[in-house]
């Protein structure tokens, strides 16, 4: 339920040791009331038990990023469970029509014992988990964003500076009066919203505007190559219990790339780096617009550093430490 962003370009590795498993249903979409997850996921257990026991696996530890699956699958064939969550789904209004199971599900999380790792300490909170837990926020693959600078795509470099990026679902966790109101204030700056746009009308005040330029998803290496080659990038969401509680993938994305990031002030986005600049809203980054612009792009070495220390493979040791521990 929960994928790198914007990632097009992923395909599950071909290797000896991995398998996918993929259980054939009639049906394309859980099924949202309680009785009925209840259901479905007993029957995703028996399939995952099944082929753990023909894979003659022996002492299997789960991790899970579905929380269904953590909630309602009894994983009583594993030595133990995980939950990472990577967004709290019960404030995902995308989700609502699933949100009494997801209710259900974080009910169950938190009595089972079962460990829990969350990309922010709000997560953790709302779950209120009785065994292991710990924050681990969000991450980068250093292979993306190792090597020289690409070239920027032409439609990108078509667009003068200088330019900020938002780079996200274009839905309700975008401010878009205060992307109208900072692109009224800043004509010169060319503001550039990429990503999936399930309404056009959404953005439709913003998009009417001269400097702002709206432009659907692109796959992994464009996306890498825009952001190498952008002045800013932002953080420009609502105010919101989801936007609370994440920990914006696309904020590391933007430091792996060396950009200054202007950032509305939520706890999960504070003390990971200095060139993140923090303000009340979306409409107030006119303010530290400048300084951000006079600093500049992080040198290759602070770029690196970044990448280094956020690695996705070192987020993940953590988690399976926690996961080891568990069991």
């Amino acid at each position: 339920m929960a994928g790198p962003l914007l990632d097009r370009d992923a395909r599950f590795p071909s290797l000896t040791d991995r398998w996918l498993l993929s259980p054939m249903r009639l049906r394309r979409v859980d099924r949202p009331e309680v009785a009925a997850v209840e259901c479905d996921y007993a029957a995703y257990d028996g399939a995952l038990a099944r082929a753990v026991a023909r894979r003659g696996l022996r002492d299997p530890l789960v991790l899970t990023t579905n929380p269904l699956v953590a909630g309602y699958a009894a994983l009583d064939w594993a030595r133990s469970a995980t939950y990472f969550a990577r967004d709290d789904w019960l404030s995902s209004p995308g989700r609502e029509e699933y949100w009494d199971a997801f209710r259900v599900a974080y009910a169950r999380i938190a009595v089972s014992g079962r460990a829990v790792t969350a990309v922010s300490q709000q997560i953790i909170d709302r779950i209120a988990p009785t065994g292991p837990h710990e924050v681990v926020p969000n991450g980068v693959e250093p292979a993306e964003w190792s090597g020289a600078r690409p070239e920027a795509p032409r439609w990108f470099a078509d667009i003068p500076g200088p330019r900020a990026v938002y780079v996200g679902t274009l839905d309700s966790r975008l401010d878009v009066p205060g992307i109208v109101a900072l692109a009224r204030a800043r004509p010169q700056l060319q503001i550039v919203l990429l990503g999936p746009l399930p309404d056009r009308s959404y953005v439709a005040d913003a998009a009417a505007l001269a400097n702002v330029h709206v432009h659907l998803s692109v796959g992994r290496a464009e996306l890498v190559a825009t952001l190498r080659n952008a002045e800013l990038c932002l953080v420009a969401h609502r105010r919101t219990p989801l936007t609370e509680a994440m920990s914006p993938l696309k904020l590391y994305e933007y430091l792996a790339a060396g950009c200054p990031v202007l950032s509305i002030d939520l706890p999960p986005v504070r003390g990971i780096d200095d060139r993140v600049y923090l303000v009340d809203s979306v409409a107030d980054f006119v303010d530290v617009i400048d300084e951000a612009l006079e600093r500049g792009r992080a040198t290759e070495d602070e770029r690196m550093r970044f990448v280094d220390q956020n690695s996705w493979a070192a987020r993940h040791e953590t988690i399976f430490a926690i996961a080891r521990r568990a069991a």
